[in-house]
């Protein structure tokens, strides 16, 4: 038995984290913020890990804040309400900018903050039953977790208002139409495609694929003079790595690439 609320897993390169917190849907809890982010931390910094998939326990994903938590809160100075929410911002921003690649699996459904949480994750991969809700409003709420900011990179504006105003559910499958959701699942088989992509991900040079997920994180909101510096910046330092070496080598010489050889070496550097 554990009281743990983020259970950690791993199969070959890739660690599983998953929200425990199956009684309540998976609501996000302070207890949520801490262990998530020192997890997504512990899996950067192992050179075993090359890529982490992110679900919730049961047949949900997250059902966002417990809102027995947040009545309590309009008893607080604002400046303590801040404090609180900046828990939740801060887990978003370690998802957001973890230096190895994040993969969501969702089935059931991904309400509020557990939404956004989602939407923050690199790749997303859904049961094709699942819904998405930004929900907030039906509680006299407003949306938090970065949930207009990642919406507003793939729907309009008319259709991100009309989410944000009615807080209805969206079903999966339009989501993957507009582009946010990278694979569509039957219902029950998330995780296994999840780590399916995250083992084919964690396969590669992670150097290489840590600086491709930057630029992929930063191109909807950089100018392309911001875009072209950064790629120049990584192109550079690529030439000169390791990594690129084995790549071409291993191309030219019709092999494949063993980037997980170069990271053994890294690990053990006298073996």
């Amino acid at each position: 038995m554990t009281d743990k609320t983020v259970l950690i897993s791993q199969q070959g390169a890739v660690r599983i984290l998953t929200n425990s917190n199956p009684g309540a849907r998976n609501a996000i809890t302070p207890t949520l913020y801490a262990e998530l982010s020192a997890a997504l931390t512990d899996a950067v910094n192992d050179p075993e890990v090359g890529a982490v998939v992110f679900t919730g326990a049961g047949d949900f994903f997250c059902s966002g804040g417990d809102l027995n938590l947040l009545a309590k809160r309009r008893e607080l100075p604002a400046s303590e309400r801040r404090e609180k929410l900046e828990g939740l911002h801060d887990l978003i921003r370690a998802i957001r900018d973890c230096g190895k690649p994040v993969i969501a699996a969702v089935e059931g459904g991904a309400a509020g903050a557990g939404l956004s949480m989602a939407l923050a994750c690199d790749m997303l991969v859904s049961a094709r039953d699942a819904f998405y809700t930004v929900a907030y409003v039906k509680v006299g709420l407003t949306p938090d977790g970065g949930a207009t900011a990642f919406l507003s990179e793939f729907v309009s504006r008319q259709v991100l208002t009309e989410m944000c105003l009615t807080g209805d559910r969206m079903p999966a499958e339009r989501l993957h139409a507009l582009g946010a959701v990278n694979r569509l699942t039957d219902k029950g088989a998330a995780l296994a495609e999840a780590i399916a992509l995250a083992a084919k991900v964690a396969n590669g040079p992670q150097r290489a694929s840590a600086r491709i997920n930057t630029l992929c994180r930063q191109a909807h909101r950089a100018t392309l003079e911001e875009q072209l510096e950064a790629e120049a910046v990584f192109m550079v330092e690529s030439q000169a790595d390791d990594e690129a070496a084995e790549g071409i080598g291993a191309f030219l010489g019709k092999r494949t690439a063993d980037f997980a050889a170069l990271r053994r070496q890294k690990q053990n550097p006298s073996s």
